[in-house]
């Protein structure tokens, strides 16, 4: 018998419901999950943010529905607590882009450089690293740190060379890239914009040159959302994984929102296939046998714990402002 026949006829958000009382669980939903998911989420946002509201909870329980490296951080913030992931597999194409064992022999071979890395990576890494940042936090803390100081960014060059040209710094760039924002096409982007000129285009800096340099906003998933929120005109052109429409639509139903297209014509390629690996059976399951979880040794947790510290030090006030939406 496969899962889906063993759940057939389950009411599977009421389960969940049950589950989520039962076990005294927090559920949290990326921007990028799909809406079903979203919709039953207690928390919804940007991936650190979301740690942290569910580490000041009194929940025992937290199921994350993210990618590998988002409940790491919710475990990483709260080890007291059970992190469950609906499906182990969801990664990253950003922490895979970065094999701890490279980037600790990248270090080795610079030591003059701090390491800045972006909290796509692994635990591993971050514990290799001297401050991690965020895409909405990254240019605050960018500004904090000495003009001579040299410095290596990883794992994604896109941001990386975006923060270098916005403050003219020079940085050793770890070479990988998100595939969900590299897919973007700028011939496909400009027709778009043809067919709505006064639409303006908002775009995530995971996103490569060619597509941020059209951008009339440039910022992370949660800042998109509250420049739909605050801008005057009725149509936004979105270049980042376009599940993030859904909680547009949800908040602004008056306004049009249109993903920005892959190379084909159309957003398609752009969905994230690591977050479309989680589904309503498979977080019904992880709650109902609390697995899979998240585990990590202490002295491995407490490493990457510093260097998450000492973003949180440096760019507090920014990290993940105001895109938590409550169900």
């Amino acid at each position: 018998m496969t899962v889906q026949e063993s759940l057939a006829g389950l009411d599977l958000r009421a389960e969940i419901d049950r589950l989520r009382k039962e076990k005294n669980a927090v559920i949290l939903a990326h921007y990028y999950q799909k809406p079903e998911l979203q919709d039953l989420a207690d928390f919804v946002g940007d991936s650190l943010e979301l740690s942290r509201k569910a580490a000041e909870t009194d929940a025992e329980v937290i199921a994350f529905c993210g990618v590998k490296f988002m409940a790491e951080v919710a475990k990483i913030l709260s080890p007291q607590k059970t992190v469950v992931l609906p499906d182990l597999n969801a990664g990253c194409s950003l922490e895979d882009a970065c094999p701890p064992q490279a980037f600790r022999a990248f270090r080795e071979a610079h030591p003059d450089h701090i390491a800045l890395t972006y909290i796509n990576c692994s635990t591993e890494v971050k514990a290799l690293s001297d401050i991690i940042v965020t895409s909405s936090s990254a240019e605050k803390i960018l500004a904090q740190i000495p003009r001579d100081q040299k410095i290596i960014f990883g794992p994604d060059r896109h941001l990386g060379g975006y923060l270098a040209r916005k403050f003219d710094r020079e940085m050793l760039l770890w070479p990988g890239v998100c595939i969900v924002h590299e897919a973007f096409s700028e011939t496909e982007l400009l027709k778009l914009k043809a067919q709505h000129p006064a639409a303006p285009i908002a775009a995530h800096p995971e996103c490569p040159p060619t597509i941020v340099d059209h951008a009339d906003y440039v910022g992370s998933t949660s800042g998109i959302l509250n420049y739909a929120k605050a801008m005057e005109g009725d149509t936004l052109i979105v270049a980042t994984e376009p599940h993030i429409i859904h909680q547009m639509q949800l908040a602004l139903p008056h306004k049009t929102f249109i993903g920005a297209p892959g190379a084909d014509g159309n957003c398609n390629c752009n969905i994230c296939p690591y977050m479309a690996l989680n589904t309503l059976e498979k977080l019904y399951l992880s709650l109902r046998d609390l697995t899979p979880r998240i585990e990590i040794e202490e002295p491995l947790r407490l490493a990457a714990k510093k260097s998450l510290d000492r973003m949180l030090d440096m760019a507090s006030g920014t990290v993940g402002l105001g895109d938590l939406g409550a169900r």
